[in-house]
């Protein structure tokens, strides 16, 4: 067990009296992991923290065993950010972007022009689905929130922001008729609920901790904060891994490229910058069958 304190988690609270359901997310260390790996600008850092708090909050409420990948693209200044959240919630994350055309007080419409946002969630067993929209919201919370207004019929908004040393996010989602039945009754709640949330400034939502946010917001409501779950910054790449990539090329592509490269290939994670090395020798011992030196469950 680790002594460090918990910084990087995702808590679920629950209204009482209101069919209303949310989530938490802080995330320092796992997103200072990230950053570590690329000389981010600032705009840059906050957009990846904000799409990590998104993607572990969505690996909460979506309830799946699997892998959650959250890409936005554009023709833009940043053409990819991209996090990978598993159901363990081992999260990763990586961005593209031309530092030239980085301006420091540019907005979300500034950096992704015309932009999309995929979800992708690719269960351990059965079928891979994605959902896709336009990112055109102001930020990216506005983002998320478009996404399920259009996807799902159930209410549900995000609250994210970061600054390069903390990511934090709020979920709030509606649930089936319970402890409401009346229509009216539901959407007041719901109607009450998002616009206390709305008075949330980014420097509360960064500086406090779970327990006083929501006194900030809810202190007139009953309200449950459930245990906390660990995220981590891990890497799912490995030597193995690597291996089959180029066991995919073929033999004789495998063999070629080495050659043109000095008799070896080098194959680096995007994510975390480890780097792999495959001489001739070794290309031919995967195609022989006899498979790569490191364990397969190598992860960092």
């Amino acid at each position: 067990m680790s002594d460090l304190p918990d910084t990087d988690f995702t808590q679920r609270f629950i209204f009482d009296e209101r069919d209303v359901r949310g989530e938490l997310v802080s995330l320092e260390r796992s997103y200072a992991e990230v950053l570590a790996k690329h000389p981010y600008p600032q705009p840059v850092a906050q957009l990846l923290g904000e799409l990590m708090a998104a993607a572990a909050l969505l690996v909460g409420a979506l309830k799946f065993d699997g892998l959650l990948i959250l890409q936005a693209r554009s023709e833009g200044p940043i053409p990819l950010l991209m996090i990978e959240c598993s159901s363990e919630r081992d999260i990763r994350g990586l961005a593209r972007y031309h530092a030239e055309q980085i301006a420091p007080d540019a907005t979300l419409g500034d950096l992704m022009p015309d932009g999309q946002l995929a979800l992708t969630i690719d269960p351990a067993q059965g079928q891979r689905y994605q959902g896709i929209v336009d990112l055109d919201g102001e930020n990216l919370s506005e983002c998320f929130t478009n996404y399920f207004v259009m996807s799902q019929q159930v209410g549900t908004r995000f609250w994210l922001n970061a600054d390069g040393q903390r990511a934090r996010g709020l979920l709030l989602q509606q649930l089936p008729a319970d402890r409401q039945k009346d229509e009216d009754d539901r959407e007041d709640s719901w109607k009450h609920v998002t616009a206390l949330a709305n008075t949330l400034k980014a420097e509360e939502q960064l500086g406090l901790d779970n327990e006083t946010v929501l006194h900030r917001l809810y202190h007139e409501d009953a309200v449950r904060l459930f245990d906390i779950q660990p995220l981590q910054f891990r890497c799912s790449c490995s030597r193995e891994r690597s291996g089959n990539a180029l066991v995919s090329l073929g033999q004789d592509d495998a063999l070629a490229l080495a050659a043109e490269h000095g008799g070896a290939i080098e194959i680096d994670c995007q994510f975390c910058n480890q780097r792999y090395l495959f001489d001739e020798t070794e290309i031919a011992q995967l195609f022989a069958g006899g498979g790569v030196d490191a364990p397969s469950d190598t992860r960092h």
